[in-house]
């Protein structure tokens, strides 16, 4: 009864990137992350609410959050009509959000940690995107890299995202 007061579209999302390393064989366009120090490429996703990827963009890892966010919300598609919030973490901060109100009529909402907060704490609505690099991490495939081109990069995501959703439904 749960969903019977629910969008058919998400309505609220959240967004992250993560540097991961790359091998020798995906050269092309492969950067550097000084703030990780990874030579690699840069994985930027966006998720509903319960973590299931919406868009996926695989971007060098020299390219700045805020930039590979614009990439990402270029390639919204219609599923993504109702979409009003986006989380983010501080890597966003700038002139990003006043960007996307402009161009999408949806707000970003920069999600921080408190300065006197020491250790580990899960921040409110962020966990689910990490929640979901967790789950992409358990690929062998997705530990590095491997790929010359970042739309294949893209398409072996996806298709981990497409197994862990048939293994749900399957349980």
């Amino acid at each position: 009864m749960e969903n019977a007061t629910r969008y058919k579209h998400a309505t609220a999302d959240s967004l992250d990137s993560q540097s991961i390393k790359a091998t020798a064989i995906s050269c092309p366009d492969r950067g550097y992350d000084g703030g990780k120090k990874i030579k690699g490429r840069k994985r930027h996703i966006l998720v509903d609410t319960i973590g299931l990827i919406m868009v996926v963009v695989v971007t060098s890892s020299a390219v700045q959050d805020r930039d590979g966010a614009k990439i990402l919300l270029r390639k919204l598609s219609g599923s993504c009509k109702k979409l009003r919030l986006i989380w983010v973490d501080g890597g966003y901060r700038g002139a990003l959000p006043n960007w996307v109100r402009e161009r999408f009529k949806f707000a970003l909402s920069v999600v921080l940690c408190r300065d006197n907060q020491k250790g580990f704490k899960l921040l409110p609505k962020r966990w689910v995107v990490e929640r979901t690099f967790g789950w992409l991490n358990h690929n062998r495939r997705l530990s590095k890299d491997y790929e010359v081109l970042p739309e294949t990069s893209e398409a072996m995501i996806q298709l981990a995202m497409i197994h862990i959703m048939a293994r749900r439904l399957a349980s």
